[in-house]
């Protein structure tokens, strides 16, 4: 069994794992209280591009969780940061929200609606026909499809909604091109996680509710991995993967609850 003392990074993923929409989960307090206690380096990875990590931050102190801004890394993020090395002070057109725009903005990137170098689609209530026509006809012009993140779904207060994944696929299908996905499991984006915690990965553990984002992503990363059970996942998902976590779990406060026992 996994001894979470022994570990020195949490790599934790958010959606199904510490709130559902602006739902907090149980254990989470506990979970965070515990990490900062016993001096753990943390990160909460996320692959949803609409929030700046000072939105992630006032969202959790609003559910009464006090959690630092530097903290927080985000699919967005990412997805500057691979446009800013790719091609530095190039221009898109963007679908999404403040999160993925701000993250663009202060990568040097431009936004650009005529002839942009990339299209780069996150999720957000700005997605509609019209920008989806959009995004296919600069497409087709020789604009390059970047996506955030590949989540098909993510999970909300009552049920899911379709997220990244799910909104590239009209493009991909009407232009016949495939999008370049920059979130989670890209090993790109959790390299980054890893530097931030100052971490190696034999010392880290990679938390989410997903087997196709968040454990592969750990797995291949050289994590311990956990699947919780307070998002997406159920214990029957886990037949459909060839791989497996290190430990399933129900939620983040099991994570406290072994690390005391195993201490005795």
């Amino acid at each position: 069994m996994l001894d979470f003392n022994d570990k020195r990074g949490f790599i934790c993923d958010m959606d199904g794992v510490i709130y559902h929409g602006n739902q907090i989960l149980p254990g989470v307090a506990e979970f965070i209280q515990w990490l900062q206690e016993e001096g753990k380096e943390y990160l909460f990875l996320t692959n949803n591009s609409g929030y700046t990590p000072r939105e992630l931050r006032q969202k959790l102190a609003r559910m009464g969780l006090e959690v630092p801004e530097e903290h927080f890394y985000t699919s967005a993020l990412a997805t500057a940061a691979f446009l800013k090395e790719q091609a530095p002070g190039c221009s898109v057109f963007a679908i999404g929200e403040a999160g993925l725009l701000n993250a663009l903005y202060d990568a040097g990137i431009t936004m650009n609606d005529v002839n942009p170098d990339y299209v780069v689609v996150g999720e957000g209530r700005s997605y509609s026909l019209d920008t989806l026509t959009k995004a296919t006809n600069l497409v087709l012009g020789g604009a390059r499809l970047i996506g955030a993140n590949s989540d098909v779904s993510g999970p909300i207060e009552n049920g899911i909604a379709p997220a990244c994944r799910a909104l590239v696929a009209p493009i991909e299908m009407a232009t016949g091109t495939q999008a370049y996905f920059c979130g989670k499991p890209n090993p790109l984006m959790m390299r980054t996680g890893l530097r931030l915690l100052n971490c190696h990965s034999g010392d880290a553990v990679m938390v989410g509710d997903r087997m196709d984002t968040d454990v592969v992503s750990g797995m291949e990363s050289g994590m311990a991995t956990v699947l919780v059970l307070s998002g997406v996942s159920t214990p029957e998902t886990l037949k459909t993967y060839a791989y497996r976590p290190t430990a399933v779990l129900n939620g983040v406060g099991d994570i406290v609850r072994l690390a005391r026992e195993a201490r005795g």
